[in-house]
């Protein structure tokens, strides 16, 4: 572990705090005209992604937590958990679906991910900004139905619904962003 100060906090580092695993959302260094200096941060917990707000003295010093992050293809799911190949050593991996999140939505088989590891811990998961799926049911666009922004809810290879234009048919691949869950485009 490093020991760092409040000066040194930036967006997204992660800390050790009570054996728990902080990621800092925002911090902001305040001076008021009386008394000393504070910095007050806004934390979410990696595990549970629970936020918290927490004030700490000017300088006052925590453990940063070292966060590995691995590049793993998805191989498969064996029904309850997903196994994950190793770019690097071909050692594979079993993960529980707690431990990917909403990443699970937008996992098919063969894609990569980026694995934030804490130890041999899987404590996140770093997604691309949007992913491309197929569509694999959906109900056909009625003619003449041409309402400004009307929708319809689509399901994806992954299981995720989503909604969609009228005119997005089955079969179609789509771009999905993984932030909101939302449709983006055709691919």
């Amino acid at each position: 572990m490093t020991v760092i100060s409040t000066s040194d906090f930036k967006t997204g580092m992660t800390l050790e705090i009570d054996n728990n695993l902080f990621t800092v959302v925002d911090f902001q260094h305040v001076k008021p005209g009386k008394g000393p200096a504070f910095v007050r941060s806004t934390l979410r917990n990696a595990r549970t992604g629970a936020v918290i707000d927490k004030t700490w003295r000017a300088g006052e010093k925590t453990e940063r937590a070292m966060i590995d992050k691995r590049e793993m293809q998805y191989l498969y799911s064996d029904g309850a958990n997903y196994i994950f190949m190793d770019n690097e050593s071909y050692d594979q991996l079993t993960v529980t679906p707690e431990s990917l999140g909403d990443a699970a939505n937008y996992l098919v088989e063969t894609a990569n991910a980026v694995m934030l590891m804490f130890g041999t811990e899987i404590i996140g998961v770093d997604m691309a900004p949007s992913v491309e799926l197929t569509i694999t049911e959906t109900e056909p666009g009625i003619q003449g139905d041409r309402v400004s922004g009307a929708s319809k809810p689509a399901t994806l290879e992954t299981g995720l619904v989503v909604q969609v234009p009228l005119f997005i048919e089955q079969g179609e691949r789509i771009k999905v962003d993984t932030r909101t869950g939302e449709y983006t485009s055709r691919a």
